[in-house]
């Protein structure tokens, strides 16, 4: 492939400024993009240089980088990482609550002077109207969202502060915008695209196979059988690891139970107060900590190169959660050990967190409340006494039923033409039922991971999206001689890989892959579902759409 003049250009940035003498793989055509002004989403695994996407570019464009990510953390770690450099070119400051307002105003006056490239900041921050509009008059050359997967309704970590996200990026000017992700299957995918308004953008994931990572895992009939795989982990294991479990209860019996059995383990979960967690996260961080049992809660904005080992003593709800997790292993290119342990049981508890539906007069009262005119969410939460959670997710449920819309000046408004609050309330409940619907597949796909006898990462790589037709040879079924090398498309199969298909009853869909006799196809009304093709030909359920 011939290179444009963006190679020499983008090589040379990032050996004068960074100290890279290269690029990784994933990483260039992305770049490009950035450079042609086009809108992008990225995904690419853990530890693959993501960062490096918008901060190499970023020194050729015109106009300081907008950085938008949801942890203080994850932006601290960034923002020393940029000025360990001592470069004017790539100096990165930050507006957020952890400043104070004097702090704040040096910060936009360092970006405004050329002094600093990058301005890291959080979507509360760009919801004041004056913080936009000083944002907007830096005339920002580019927009990064990390962790987008945070928008999307779909995504593992959904965070309600991002819904308007899309909406703030227009206020600050609608310059061009990266979305980077470190996985994001393609309901999420196609949530990003929509939730932040990307206009065509191009689409790169790549790389998500990391063959440094080993992926085990094991059927437990029984909790003594899991307590006792879990204890051969430690025991052969290098430290440190981490330990994820389905709740916040269990997280503390688990790390006592291990602690008294003379394994150090320490806790983390949502439940805890902030100080609590973020002295867990700096104990962690700082090797203090080999141990930590957590809830999903525990991890983003870990950059932590060492961990050896992630053991899941619990169904994971989705390979999405799966793979985010074990991702915070093993990015120092070292070995990492996935383990997850599982048993039947964990679907009830997946079942269970899944609740029930929402209620349809709390759904009718929010949709009247945005009626009465634009709003802020503050004002809504006093108004409905819904919490900040459950209002944010109610708000995206309207705003895909067509009741509710992010307005300027961070707040929310009713559209044009919008139904009435009570036919509101019911299409918003009907849109979670699709929704619950969907992660039920979705948590079907994950034991399906768990249960088959092919390639793991073949399994867990197509449910993203990408396909590998060579055996991983880093999970247990290869090692064991038991998982079959997956034959190149021939054209004999009934439908392309990535083809639209339609079915009678669950609509329009996407071929996701093959495994043996059976295909997967990501239906949009009903998720994932896995089709005996034999039975697909003869009875000829699906059609090329």
């Amino acid at each position: 492939m011939k290179l444009p003049i963006y190679g020499p250009r983008l090589r040379k940035v990032a050996r004068k400024h960074f100290g890279w003498p290269s690029l990784r793989p994933g990483q260039f055509k992305p770049m490009r993009a950035v450079l042609r002004r086009r809108d992008a989403l990225v995904v690419l695994p853990t530890g693959a240089g993501k960062s490096a996407i918008y901060q190499i570019p970023a020194v050729l464009l015109p106009g300081p980088t907008v950085v938008i990510s949801p942890l203080l953390a994850l932006q601290q770690d960034q923002i020393a990482a940029l000025n360990a450099y001592d470069d004017p070119a790539v100096r990165a400051v930050r507006v957020s609550s952890a400043e104070t307002p004097a702090q704040q105003r040096e910060a936009i006056q360092e970006i405004r002077e050329g002094r600093a490239e990058f301005l890291f900041i959080t979507p509360e921050q760009l919801s004041d109207p004056e913080r936009l509009s000083e944002v907007r008059a830096l005339r920002p050359g580019l927009v990064a969202v990390d962790e987008a997967h945070c928008i999307s309704a779909w995504g593992h970590d959904f965070r309600p502060d991002f819904l308007q996200l899309g909406q703030l990026i227009k206020g600050i000017g609608r310059p061009p915008v990266l979305a980077l992700t470190a996985t994001a299957s393609p309901p999420v995918r196609d949530d990003i695209i929509e939730r932040l308004g990307l206009k065509n953008p191009e689409i790169h994931v790549s790389g998500l196979d990391r063959k440094n990572l080993f992926l085990e895992v094991a059927y437990c009939p029984d909790e003594n059988y899991r307590w006792r795989r879990l204890t051969n982990l430690l025991d052969e294991t290098n430290r440190p690891g981490i330990i994820y479990v389905a709740t916040r209860k269990s997280a503390e019996e688990l790390a006592a139970k291990l602690t008294d059995a003379g394994y150090p383990a320490e806790y983390y979960h949502g439940g805890m107060s902030k100080g609590e967690r973020e002295q867990r996260h700096e104990d962690f961080s700082a090797d203090k900590i080999d141990i930590m049992v957590a809830t999903s809660a525990f991890g983003m904005g870990i950059d932590k190169p060492n961990i050896r080992w992630v053991a899941h003593v619990a169904l994971p709800d989705s390979p999405d959660s799966y793979f985010q997790e074990i991702g915070r292993m093993g990015r120092d290119g070292e070995p990492g050990r996935a383990l997850l342990l599982w048993r039947a049981e964990d679907e009830g508890i997946q079942r269970f967190f899944a609740g029930g539906s929402p209620d349809p007069v709390e759904l009718k009262e929010l949709a009247a409340a945005l009626r009465a005119g634009p709003t802020t969410k503050t004002a809504l939460k006093e108004k409905t006494g819904l919490g900040p959670r459950k209002l944010g997710q109610f708000l995206a449920l309207l705003e895909q039923a067509g009741a509710a819309k992010a307005g300027d000046g961070s707040k929310w408004t009713v559209p044009r033409y919008a139904p009435r609050p009570d036919r509101a309330a019911t299409l918003a409940a009907e849109l979670f039922e699709r929704q619950q619907t969907v992660q039920k597949s979705r948590t079907d796909m994950m034991r399906a991971f768990a249960e088959t006898n092919a390639c793991r990462t073949q399994t867990l790589l197509a449910y993203f999206g990408e396909e590998v037709t060579k055996v991983c040879g880093h999970c247990d079924n290869c090692a064991e001689g038991v998982a079959e090398e997956v034959e190149e498309s021939t054209g004999d199969e009934p439908f392309a890989v990535h083809s639209k298909v339609s079915h009678a009853e669950w609509g329009e869909g996407m071929v996701m892959g093959y495994e043996e006799d059976k295909m997967t196809v990501l239906f949009d009304s009903v998720g994932y579902k896995t089709l005996a093709v034999p039975v697909v030909l003869e009875h000829k359920l699906l059609k090329a759409v």
